[in-house]
């Protein structure tokens, strides 16, 4: 049995119109044109569907039995494809991104909602974690991509980078670090040191000590979020480092914030996605979004800085 969509649509649309002249206007084609498909209809069927007469037009037994179910299918298909094509036209979807405690409280934020204002349709579904579970939420499928540091990765799954920045240390306004026209590794870590817990402190304990060897980080506390280390630098506990992207943190703390001096240690972070995986068009188009909104904005990478607000035209990193 060869039945096609076009001699449906040609049934259903006789039907309701009452009439071959206006359901070939409806349909864009000949009334020729229709006639012969809805008898190609028939013929393929081997049953006879329309009754025709010089006055009106009816639907036989088998006509009034079939034609409500084809006009049932074929609405449902055509929600179907119109849902697609909002799809493509991003008039909806849903975006499922993984990112680490930290962006996710200062930078994904400001990104979604510049999304959202272009495309109200899509939502964005933010998930945040610790770092290392950003690879293994893109990895089981939990998140259509994933923004986090460099790190190791298999052959299932393929990284580009979102940026390279530097660290940047952070004190009290009135601390004495905020005298130094220009602040080295050597000076912030005279002072107490707040890092983070893993491979944070170890990474840079690493690249400072490679860099020089007379720097070496002792940390006087480790804590597990940078907001609980900012809150202690807030306290008058000590300083700490992070990176100029989370300047919207610093400045809720009314911290300052400033680059940091031979060595500059910088951090590369990933846009993360199984290397099999077909991003859906919503996510496509917000990790496209994300990729040149983060090419556009710094956060007071050079020179001395109090956390200002992101400034725009930076080359990508």
């Amino acid at each position: 049995m060869n039945v096609s969509l076009r001699q449906l649509r040609a049934l259903v649309a006789l039907v309701r119109t009452g009439s071959f002249t206006q359901a070939a206007v409806s349909l864009h084609v000949t009334q020729s044109a229709l006639s012969s498909l809805i008898k190609e209809l028939e013929q393929s069927l081997g049953v006879r569907l329309v009754e025709r007469s010089t006055r009106s037009i009816g639907l036989t037994e088998a006509g009034r039995g079939f034609v409500p179910l084809i006009d049932k299918i074929l609405q449902d298909l055509d929600g179907v494809l119109g849902g697609i094509d909002d799809l493509k036209a991003l008039r909806r979807g849903v975006v499922r991104v993984a990112a680490p405690q930290l962006m996710a409280c200062t930078l994904m934020p400001e990104v979604i909602a510049a999304y959202r204002r272009e495309h109200p349709g899509v939502q964005v579904r933010l998930s945040d974690c610790a770092v290392d579970g950003v690879l293994a939420r893109v990895a089981a499928g939990e998140a259509d991509f994933g923004i986090g540091p460099e790190r190791g990765m298999g052959s299932d799954m393929a990284g580009e980078t979102l940026f390279e920045m530097p660290f940047m240390v952070v004190f009290p306004k009135d601390h004495p670090l905020a005298d130094l026209p220009r602040i080295c590794w050597s000076d912030a870590i005279a002072h107490p040191f707040i890092a983070l817990q893993g491979q944070f402190a170890e990474r840079l304990s690493l690249d400072l000590h490679g860099a020089l060897r007379e720097i070496t980080l002792n940390p006087s506390n480790e804590v597990t979020f940078m907001t609980t280390a900012l809150s202690m630098v807030s306290a008058g506990l000590g300083i700490t480092a992070c990176l100029p992207y989370a300047s919207s943190l610093v400045r809720l703390y009314q911290l300052r914030l400033a680059p940091l001096h031979e060595p500059q240690v910088l951090r590369k972070f990933l846009v993360y996605q199984r290397s099999a995986a077909t991003l859906s068009p919503a996510a496509q188009s917000f990790r496209e979004f994300l990729l040149a909104y983060v090419a556009s904005h710094h956060w007071g990478v050079a020179g001395d800085t109090s956390a200002q607000p992101a400034q725009a035209s930076q080359r990508r990193p």
